[in-house]
């Protein structure tokens, strides 16, 4: 029987991590994509414990000029390229007064989480449709509240993810008669690598009461969510936006 296959960009930790072995659980050959230029050590046993096959390729999501070899990767590794998990972003590089918010900073936050997230998408699209499905089919795209919730100390990473939200809406109309779900996933305060430097803030903002769920969420939340909706069983949903935040981005007197 031929197993289904997945991208996952930024895959070696956290979110993406959390992404990959829950597809690899879910029955998904697995390709990671990162910067790196071989797997971070133990990911692949990670990965293949589950029973799955793993690759590895290294892309910059950034340099478009790299998305035509990224899916060439995954296409001779496993055939098919059956769900694509864009995971792969940055944060601000600087917090602080968006009046002083630079040009090159902004022009990065726009170039990875914006940009390149949309051409690969494209890219992969292309090569779905180009040959034959083995299974249910789909482009999993992880934005942040940060899409619709402003937080004006870090404008440019809010609206790269905002763009990224139209984006997903844009393309799930396309490929909607094409039965490829198209699905945004909005992850809230996650513990992950990038939130460690802020975790006592973050720890006190919720034990005030930031989160209705009183907790943080953890990346096996967004994973769960992730090999859900690549299962095709959410496929008449495509287009949806899954908030997994603990009820954070729930409007609230």
């Amino acid at each position: 029987m031929t197993r289904p296959s997945a991208i996952i960009t930024g895959g070696a930790r956290g979110i993406g991590l959390a992404c990959a072995e829950a597809l690899a659980e879910a029955g998904f050959d697995i390709l990671v994509a990162d910067l790196a230029e071989k797997p971070a050590d133990g990911l692949p046993e990670k990965i293949v414990k589950h029973g799955a096959e793993f690759a590895h390729a290294r892309c910059d999501i950034a340099d478009l000029a790299s998305h035509a070899a990224l899916v060439e990767a995954a296409i001779n590794a496993f055939g098919h390229v059956d769900c694509l998990v864009n995971n792969a972003g940055v944060g601000a590089v600087v917090r602080g007064d968006l009046l002083e918010l630079k040009p090159d900073n902004f022009d990065r936050a726009l170039a990875i989480n914006l940009r390149g997230t949309l051409f690969l998408s494209q890219a992969v699209a292309k090569a779905m449709l180009a040959t034959p499905a083995v299974s249910a089919r789909s482009i999993i795209t992880i934005t942040s509240v940060s899409a619709a919730m402003a937080s004006p100390e870090r404008a440019d990473y809010c609206i790269s993810k905002a763009g990224l939200s139209m984006w997903v809406k844009n393309l799930a109309l396309r490929l909607a008669a094409e039965d490829i779900g198209v699905f945004e996933v909005r992850p809230g305060i996650i513990r992950t690598d990038m939130t460690s430097g802020v975790s006592a803030k973050y720890d006190a903002l919720i034990d005030g009461g930031l989160v209705p769920a009183k907790r943080w969420g953890e990346a096996a939340d967004v994973g769960a969510v992730v090999a859900a909706l690549a299962s095709g069983k959410f496929g008449f949903s495509t287009g949806s936006v899954i908030d997994v935040d603990g009820a954070l981005s729930v409007p609230r007197l």
